[in-house]
């Protein structure tokens, strides 16, 4: 038996829309930017190191997370 909890489909595409909207809203604002090309691109590389050093660390939060939460069937009385 899982006693994983699963996130409903609603909280899924409430998530990867919030998402989709900042990055957007950042890459336009980058856009739009009075400044030279070199400093917009330079901001640009920068939300995209950003971004994936963010779900990196998310990823090893919840691997930490689940390894904690792992039970061998000894412990379970099996």
């Amino acid at each position: 038996m899982s006693d994983k909890q699963q996130n409903t489909a609603a909280f899924y595409g409430q998530a990867v829309a919030s998402f989709a909207v900042a990055m957007a809203a950042t890459a336009i604002g980058i856009y739009r930017l009075d400044a030279d090309p070199w400093v917009r691109a330079f901001l640009a590389i920068a939300v995209l190191y950003l971004v994936t050093s963010a779900f990196t660390l998310a990823k090893v939060i919840r691997d930490r997370q689940d390894a904690g939460r792992v039970v061998s069937p000894s412990q379970r009385g099996v």
